[in-house]
């Protein structure tokens, strides 16, 4: 299964999701993060991604009879690559950014969901902003935005610590109807 198809599925999306922020899990946790996932379809779809070497399997030991497997992320194996995103019709890229949003919607959800909501406490946000930035000052932009996370990226589990989920969208605002940009007409 091409890796595109693989990922945009929005089951193996979340499971994938699980695993963000270098945790290891067994399939009886991801089971309990996941709850709305039967565990016949949500063991099918772990097979799927360590058939793919989405997911490694990092212990093994034996419980009641069975062997019950430890999992991590290789997190290189969930990129896209240039060509890939190339190949991918609109009709790709929308049931991408669907299952993108999907997921989004869904951890919201469960936020709302899970009663003691705090946004000031918790950090919950969501804006937009609009910047006009030509060519050179976006690529800048998106250094700078690596450069920050980055440090950030590389931080283990620990005490005090709280996994968060950061979500990016950058889309390019179309053209006025008469091709107006900020400089004038285009």
């Amino acid at each position: 299964m091409e890796s595109v198809e693989l990922l945009l599925h929005p089951v193996r999306l979340r499971i994938v999701q699980a695993f963000l922020g270098d945790r290891t899990l067994t399939t009886s946790e991801l089971n309990a993060e996941l709850g709305d996932v039967p565990p016949g379809s949500l063991y099918r779809h772990v097979a799927k991604l360590v058939s793919a070497g989405v997911l490694d399997v990092v212990t093994e030991r034996r419980v009641r009879g069975t062997v019950e497997r430890t999992y991590r992320l290789r997190l290189s194996a969930t990129q896209i690559t240039p060509d890939q995103l190339d190949a991918m019709s609109p009709e790709d890229h929308r049931r991408a950014f669907m299952g993108f949003v999907a997921g989004l919607m869904a951890d919201f959800d469960r936020y709302l969901d899970g009663g003691d909501i705090d946004y000031l406490r918790d950090g919950v946000g969501y804006r937009m902003a609009g910047l006009w930035l030509d060519d050179a000052e976006f690529a800048d932009l998106v250094r700078d935005l690596g450069r920050v996370l980055a440090p950030r990226l590389a931080n283990a589990p620990a005490p005090g610590r709280r996994r968060r989920i950061l979500r990016t969208i950058l889309v390019p605002d179309s053209p006025t109807p008469g091709g107006e940009t900020a400089s004038g007409p285009a």
